[in-house]
Protein backbone atom coordinates (compact mmCIF):
# COMPACT_ATOMS: atom_id res chain seq x y z
CA UNK A 1 0.00 0.00 0.00
CA UNK A 2 3.48 2.01 0.48
CA UNK A 3 2.29 3.43 -3.58
CA UNK A 4 -0.82 4.44 -2.80
CA UNK A 5 0.20 6.92 -0.07
CA UNK A 6 2.54 8.33 -2.77
CA UNK A 7 -0.45 8.76 -4.81
CA UNK A 8 -2.68 10.35 -2.20
CA UNK A 9 0.67 12.88 -1.16
CA UNK A 10 1.34 13.60 -5.10
CA UNK A 11 -2.56 14.64 -5.11
CA UNK A 12 -2.73 16.76 -2.00
CA UNK A 13 0.25 18.51 -3.44
CA UNK A 14 -0.73 18.57 -7.15
CA UNK A 15 -4.05 20.35 -5.27
CA UNK A 16 -2.76 22.52 -2.76
CA UNK A 17 0.19 23.85 -5.26
CA UNK A 18 1.54 24.38 -1.75
CA UNK A 19 3.63 21.61 0.51
CA UNK A 20 2.66 23.15 3.64
CA UNK A 21 -1.07 23.27 3.09
CA UNK A 22 -0.72 19.71 1.80
CA UNK A 23 0.97 18.65 4.44
CA UNK A 24 -1.56 19.89 6.30
CA UNK A 25 -4.37 18.66 4.96
CA UNK A 26 -2.65 15.11 5.59
CA UNK A 27 -1.93 15.10 8.97
CA UNK A 28 1.34 15.28 8.44
CA UNK A 29 4.86 17.82 8.44
CA UNK A 30 6.52 19.33 5.79
CA UNK A 31 9.88 17.22 5.21
CA UNK A 32 8.66 13.40 5.16
CA UNK A 33 5.68 14.85 2.83
CA UNK A 34 9.20 16.08 0.62
CA UNK A 35 10.51 12.61 0.58
CA UNK A 36 7.71 10.59 -0.15
CA UNK A 37 7.44 13.30 -3.54
CA UNK A 38 11.25 12.30 -4.25
CA UNK A 39 10.39 8.70 -3.75
CA UNK A 40 7.22 8.45 -6.41
CA UNK A 41 9.43 10.87 -8.80
CA UNK A 42 12.56 8.36 -8.26
CA UNK A 43 10.29 5.73 -8.85
CA UNK A 44 8.88 6.99 -12.25
CA UNK A 45 12.14 8.60 -13.05
CA UNK A 46 10.69 12.21 -13.80
CA UNK A 47 10.01 15.12 -11.60
CA UNK A 48 6.63 15.66 -11.05
CA UNK A 49 6.55 19.50 -9.97
CA UNK A 50 8.36 22.45 -10.44
CA UNK A 51 10.10 24.10 -6.96
CA UNK A 52 11.59 27.40 -5.58
CA UNK A 53 11.17 29.11 -2.66
CA UNK A 54 7.86 31.41 -4.35
CA UNK A 55 6.03 28.27 -5.62
CA UNK A 56 5.30 24.99 -6.43
CA UNK A 57 3.81 24.19 -10.03
CA UNK A 58 3.24 20.52 -12.29
CA UNK A 59 4.91 19.66 -14.84
CA UNK A 60 4.28 18.13 -18.31
CA UNK A 61 4.64 14.93 -16.29
CA UNK A 62 2.47 15.98 -13.30
CA UNK A 63 -0.24 17.05 -14.86
CA UNK A 64 -0.36 13.36 -17.16
CA UNK A 65 -0.75 11.61 -13.79
CA UNK A 66 -2.99 13.57 -12.01
CA UNK A 67 -6.01 12.44 -13.69
CA UNK A 68 -4.66 8.67 -13.28
CA UNK A 69 -3.99 9.56 -9.81
CA UNK A 70 -7.45 10.03 -9.06
CA UNK A 71 -8.48 7.08 -11.13
CA UNK A 72 -6.26 4.74 -8.79
CA UNK A 73 -7.45 6.86 -5.74
CA UNK A 74 -11.26 5.72 -6.59
CA UNK A 75 -10.80 2.61 -7.18
CA UNK A 76 -8.95 1.35 -4.53
CA UNK A 77 -11.99 3.67 -2.27
CA UNK A 78 -14.72 1.64 -3.89
CA UNK A 79 -13.12 -1.67 -3.30
CA UNK A 80 -12.61 -0.93 0.33
CA UNK A 81 -15.87 0.31 0.52
CA UNK A 82 -17.45 -3.13 -1.41
CA UNK A 83 -15.43 -5.22 0.95
CA UNK A 84 -16.61 -3.65 3.93
CA UNK A 85 -20.37 -3.54 2.76
CA UNK A 86 -19.89 -7.23 2.47
CA UNK A 87 -19.45 -7.64 6.27
CA UNK A 88 -20.56 -4.76 8.10
CA UNK A 89 -23.69 -3.16 5.68
CA UNK A 90 -23.25 0.27 3.96
CA UNK A 91 -20.86 2.22 5.46
CA UNK A 92 -17.94 4.51 4.20
CA UNK A 93 -17.71 7.93 3.49
CA UNK A 94 -18.88 10.65 1.20
CA UNK A 95 -17.44 13.45 -0.11
CA UNK A 96 -20.29 16.66 -0.42
CA UNK A 97 -19.61 19.95 -1.54
CA UNK A 98 -21.56 22.77 -0.97
CA UNK A 99 -21.25 26.74 -1.59
CA UNK A 100 -22.63 28.19 1.80
CA UNK A 101 -25.71 30.45 3.09
CA UNK A 102 -27.30 29.98 -0.13
CA UNK A 103 -27.83 26.15 0.25
CA UNK A 104 -28.84 26.33 4.01
CA UNK A 105 -32.17 25.56 2.80
CA UNK A 106 -31.12 22.27 1.02
CA UNK A 107 -28.34 20.98 2.77
CA UNK A 108 -29.47 20.20 6.20
CA UNK A 109 -32.63 18.39 5.18
CA UNK A 110 -30.20 15.52 3.18
CA UNK A 111 -27.88 15.26 5.06
CA UNK A 112 -30.42 14.70 8.34
CA UNK A 113 -31.72 12.60 5.98
CA UNK A 114 -28.78 10.20 5.72
CA UNK A 115 -27.45 10.16 9.56
CA UNK A 116 -30.99 8.38 10.26
CA UNK A 117 -31.13 6.08 7.65
CA UNK A 118 -27.37 5.05 7.16
CA UNK A 119 -25.60 5.94 10.42
CA UNK A 120 -22.20 4.26 9.21
CA UNK A 121 -22.25 6.58 6.64
CA UNK A 122 -19.70 9.61 7.11
CA UNK A 123 -20.20 12.85 5.51
CA UNK A 124 -17.24 15.22 4.49
CA UNK A 125 -18.78 18.49 3.84
CA UNK A 126 -16.58 20.84 1.92
CA UNK A 127 -17.79 24.71 1.77
CA UNK A 128 -17.11 27.42 -0.69
CA UNK A 129 -17.97 24.69 -3.28
CA UNK A 130 -19.10 27.25 -6.40
CA UNK A 131 -21.16 25.58 -9.44
CA UNK A 132 -18.03 25.07 -11.54
CA UNK A 133 -15.64 23.62 -8.44
CA UNK A 134 -18.26 21.45 -7.96
CA UNK A 135 -19.02 19.96 -11.32
CA UNK A 136 -15.39 19.40 -11.47
CA UNK A 137 -15.27 17.76 -8.76
CA UNK A 138 -17.30 15.18 -9.02
CA UNK A 139 -16.30 14.44 -13.04
CA UNK A 140 -12.62 14.00 -11.63
CA UNK A 141 -13.99 12.45 -8.23
CA UNK A 142 -12.71 14.37 -5.63
CA UNK A 143 -16.24 14.51 -4.47
CA UNK A 144 -19.20 12.81 -4.35
CA UNK A 145 -21.85 15.08 -4.44
CA UNK A 146 -21.99 18.42 -4.92
CA UNK A 147 -24.63 21.44 -4.40
CA UNK A 148 -24.44 23.79 -7.78
CA UNK A 149 -26.17 25.90 -9.85
CA UNK A 150 -28.11 23.86 -12.23
CA UNK A 151 -25.42 24.04 -15.24
CA UNK A 152 -26.57 25.25 -19.18
CA UNK A 153 -23.39 23.46 -20.42
CA UNK A 154 -22.39 19.95 -21.13
CA UNK A 155 -20.28 18.40 -18.55
CA UNK A 156 -19.38 14.55 -19.55
CA UNK A 157 -20.39 12.39 -17.36
CA UNK A 158 -22.02 14.70 -14.82
CA UNK A 159 -25.62 13.77 -13.45
CA UNK A 160 -28.38 16.86 -11.90
CA UNK A 161 -31.17 16.40 -9.97
CA UNK A 162 -33.31 19.81 -10.19
CA UNK A 163 -33.57 20.13 -6.02
CA UNK A 164 -35.39 24.16 -5.94
CA UNK A 165 -35.92 26.83 -7.85
CA UNK A 166 -35.90 30.31 -6.28
CA UNK A 167 -36.83 33.77 -6.95
CA UNK A 168 -34.47 36.23 -7.24
CA UNK A 169 -34.71 39.52 -5.26
CA UNK A 170 -32.48 42.31 -4.03
CA UNK A 171 -30.66 42.63 -1.09
CA UNK A 172 -30.34 46.10 0.19
CA UNK A 173 -28.45 48.26 3.20
CA UNK A 174 -31.10 49.11 5.49
CA UNK A 175 -30.46 52.59 4.83
CA UNK A 176 -30.98 52.54 0.73
CA UNK A 177 -33.54 54.86 0.16
CA UNK A 178 -35.53 51.77 -1.58
CA UNK A 179 -34.61 49.46 1.75
CA UNK A 180 -38.69 50.05 2.74
CA UNK A 181 -40.10 49.06 0.06
CA UNK A 182 -41.86 45.77 -0.85
CA UNK A 183 -41.03 45.27 -4.40
CA UNK A 184 -38.60 47.65 -6.49
CA UNK A 185 -37.47 48.22 -10.05
CA UNK A 186 -34.38 46.14 -10.80
CA UNK A 187 -33.66 49.23 -13.46
CA UNK A 188 -33.89 51.36 -10.04
CA UNK A 189 -30.61 49.90 -8.96
CA UNK A 190 -28.37 50.77 -12.09
CA UNK A 191 -26.63 53.53 -10.45
CA UNK A 192 -25.65 51.59 -7.15
CA UNK A 193 -22.50 49.85 -6.13
CA UNK A 194 -22.56 46.10 -6.37
CA UNK A 195 -21.29 43.23 -4.24
CA UNK A 196 -21.22 39.97 -6.17
CA UNK A 197 -19.76 36.26 -5.97
CA UNK A 198 -16.74 35.89 -7.99
CA UNK A 199 -16.98 37.15 -11.80
CA UNK A 200 -14.60 34.57 -13.31
CA UNK A 201 -17.41 32.56 -14.79
CA UNK A 202 -17.58 29.63 -11.50
CA UNK A 203 -20.57 31.17 -9.90
CA UNK A 204 -24.32 30.16 -11.16
CA UNK A 205 -25.57 32.74 -9.09
CA UNK A 206 -23.15 35.73 -10.41
CA UNK A 207 -24.62 34.79 -13.89
CA UNK A 208 -27.87 34.83 -13.28
CA UNK A 209 -27.45 38.36 -11.37
CA UNK A 210 -25.17 39.65 -14.49
CA UNK A 211 -28.16 38.26 -17.08
CA UNK A 212 -30.95 39.67 -14.72
CA UNK A 213 -29.17 43.34 -14.64
CA UNK A 214 -28.27 42.75 -18.52
CA UNK A 215 -31.85 42.17 -19.33
CA UNK A 216 -32.71 45.34 -16.65
CA UNK A 217 -30.76 47.30 -19.33
CA UNK A 218 -27.71 47.89 -17.37
CA UNK A 219 -24.12 46.03 -16.69
CA UNK A 220 -23.85 45.78 -12.70
CA UNK A 221 -20.72 48.12 -11.28
CA UNK A 222 -19.11 45.38 -9.21
CA UNK A 223 -17.03 47.20 -6.82
CA UNK A 224 -16.31 44.23 -4.32
CA UNK A 225 -16.22 40.03 -5.43
CA UNK A 226 -16.64 37.84 -2.58
CA UNK A 227 -16.52 33.84 -2.88
CA UNK A 228 -18.69 33.78 0.40
CA UNK A 229 -21.92 33.90 0.05
CA UNK A 230 -22.88 35.08 3.43
CA UNK A 231 -20.02 37.59 3.17
CA UNK A 232 -21.79 39.33 0.61
CA UNK A 233 -24.61 39.30 2.77
CA UNK A 234 -22.40 40.92 5.48
CA UNK A 235 -20.86 43.71 2.87
CA UNK A 236 -24.48 44.81 1.61
CA UNK A 237 -25.00 45.15 5.62
CA UNK A 238 -21.78 47.52 6.08
CA UNK A 239 -23.05 50.00 3.46
CA UNK A 240 -20.81 48.89 0.69
CA UNK A 241 -23.00 48.27 -1.75
CA UNK A 242 -26.30 45.94 -3.02
CA UNK A 243 -25.99 42.74 -4.34
CA UNK A 244 -29.28 40.26 -5.83
CA UNK A 245 -29.44 36.75 -4.32
CA UNK A 246 -31.79 33.95 -4.13
CA UNK A 247 -35.11 34.20 -1.91
CA UNK A 248 -34.04 31.63 0.64
CA UNK A 249 -31.81 33.80 1.84
CA UNK A 250 -34.29 36.18 3.30
CA UNK A 251 -34.46 34.70 6.25
CA UNK A 252 -30.61 34.56 7.51
CA UNK A 253 -29.71 38.42 5.95
CA UNK A 254 -27.40 39.86 8.73
CA UNK A 255 -28.87 43.07 10.71
CA UNK A 256 -27.96 45.91 8.95
CA UNK A 257 -29.48 44.31 5.60
CA UNK A 258 -33.14 43.10 4.01
CA UNK A 259 -34.14 41.51 1.31
CA UNK A 260 -36.73 43.33 -1.17
CA UNK A 261 -38.51 41.33 -4.24
CA UNK A 262 -38.23 42.53 -7.50
CA UNK A 263 -41.51 43.39 -10.15
CA UNK A 264 -39.65 43.23 -12.80
CA UNK A 265 -40.07 39.81 -14.70
CA UNK A 266 -38.79 37.07 -12.90
CA UNK A 267 -35.32 35.53 -12.61
CA UNK A 268 -34.76 32.33 -11.02
CA UNK A 269 -31.31 30.66 -9.47
CA UNK A 270 -31.84 26.63 -9.92
CA UNK A 271 -30.58 24.85 -7.76
CA UNK A 272 -29.16 21.53 -8.01
CA UNK A 273 -27.63 18.52 -7.27
CA UNK A 274 -24.55 16.66 -9.07
CA UNK A 275 -23.04 13.59 -9.20
CA UNK A 276 -20.55 12.02 -11.22
CA UNK A 277 -22.19 8.56 -13.73
CA UNK A 278 -19.16 6.93 -13.72
CA UNK A 279 -19.01 6.74 -9.55
CA UNK A 280 -20.08 3.99 -9.04
CA UNK A 281 -19.42 3.72 -5.31
CA UNK A 282 -22.12 1.79 -3.02
CA UNK A 283 -21.94 4.36 -0.28
CA UNK A 284 -22.81 7.36 -2.73
CA UNK A 285 -26.14 4.79 -4.58
CA UNK A 286 -26.91 4.70 -0.65
CA UNK A 287 -27.13 8.31 -0.51
CA UNK A 288 -28.50 8.59 -3.62
CA UNK A 289 -31.54 7.06 -2.65
CA UNK A 290 -32.25 9.22 0.26
CA UNK A 291 -31.77 12.49 -2.49
CA UNK A 292 -34.68 10.71 -4.26
CA UNK A 293 -37.29 10.74 -0.89
CA UNK A 294 -35.99 14.33 -0.14
CA UNK A 295 -36.13 16.07 -3.65
CA UNK A 296 -38.86 14.21 -5.39
CA UNK A 297 -37.50 14.92 -9.18
CA UNK A 298 -38.94 17.99 -10.91
CA UNK A 299 -39.72 18.76 -14.39
CA UNK A 300 -36.45 19.10 -16.18
CA UNK A 301 -34.49 18.25 -12.78
CA UNK A 302 -32.68 15.23 -13.41
CA UNK A 303 -29.99 14.72 -16.07
CA UNK A 304 -27.28 13.62 -17.72
CA UNK A 305 -25.78 16.44 -19.37
CA UNK A 306 -24.65 16.63 -22.66
CA UNK A 307 -28.13 13.90 -23.14
CA UNK A 308 -31.09 15.94 -23.92
CA UNK A 309 -33.50 16.80 -21.44
CA UNK A 310 -36.82 16.37 -20.28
Amino acid sequence: MTEIRWLEAFVAVAEELHFGRAAQRLHTSQSPLSQVIRKLEADLGTRLFERNTRSVSLTPAGYALLPRAYRVLREMRLAREAAQAEVEGIRGNVRIGFSGAVNHLTLPPLTRAVRRRYPDITMELTSRVRTADGLAGVAKGTLDLAFVGLPEAPVPSVVTRLVASEEIGAVLPLDHPLAGESSISLRSLASDDFISPPLDGSSSMTEVMLAACLAAGFRPRVVQELSDPYMVLTFVAAGVGVTLMSSGISGIIPSGATYVALADPPHYMNHAIAWSAENDSAVLAAVLGVVEEVFPERPGGAAELGANRA
